[in-house]
C-alpha cells in the first residue's frame, strides 16, 4: 500500500457535526476499502485565494492515510458528490531517502567500483541542491 494525502476544502457554512460527519465518512470508505488513517489534521478556517462557489473562505482539513490504489477512484467518486466539499486534492507522499541507509551504504561500498542505480537514486538529493547552489553564482558572473 502506498501513503497519500488528501486535503479537503469544505464550506465555511456547514456546522461542526456535518464537517466531523464528512470526515467519519471519509475514513469509514477508506477502511471499508483496506486503507489505514495515519493521521487527521484539521487546518481550520482560511482565506481562499478566489471565490469557490460564492465563498471566499473554506475549512481546511488534511487525512493521511495507506490505501490500495483502487481506493482512490471511489474516494474522489464520493467526495464530488458531496454537497459539503467545495474542493478536495488526493497526492501520493513520496517517503524521504534516509540518511543513515546512504551513509551505512557509504560504508559498505568499495569507492573504487562505479556506482549503481540504488546509489544514484539515493544521492539524487544532494546532486540536485549542489548543482543549484554552484550554478546561480556562474549564472550572476
Amino acid at each position: 500500500m502506498r501513503r497519500y494525502e488528501l486535503m479537503l476544502v469544505l464550506r465555511p457554512d456547514v456546522p461542526d457535526d456535518r464537517i466531523q460527519a464528512v470526515l467519519d465518512r471519509t475514513t469509514r470508505g477508506l477502511a471499508a476499502s483496506g486503507g489505514q488513517i495515519v493521521k487527521v489534521a484539521p487546518w481550520g478556517r482560511r482565506r481562499l485565494a478566489y471565490s469557490i462557489a460564492g465563498h471566499r473562505e473554506g475549512s481546511y482539513h488534511i487525512l493521511i492515510f495507506e490505501a490500495p490504489a483502487e481506493a482512490i477512484a471511489e474516494l474522489e467518486r464520493g467526495l464530488l458528490i458531496t454537497e459539503e466539499v467545495l474542493r478536495h486534492l488526493v497526492t501520493r507522499v513520496e517517503r524521504p531517502v534516509r540518511a543513515a541507509r546512504r551513509e551505512g551504504a557509504e560504508d559498505a561500498a568499495d569507492l573504487s567500483s562505479p556506482p549503481s542505480d540504488e546509489d544514484e537514486d539515493l544521492d539524487i538529493v544532494e546532486r540536485i541542491d549542489e548543482s543549484e547552489s554552484e550554478a546561480a553564482p556562474a549564472a550572476i558572473e
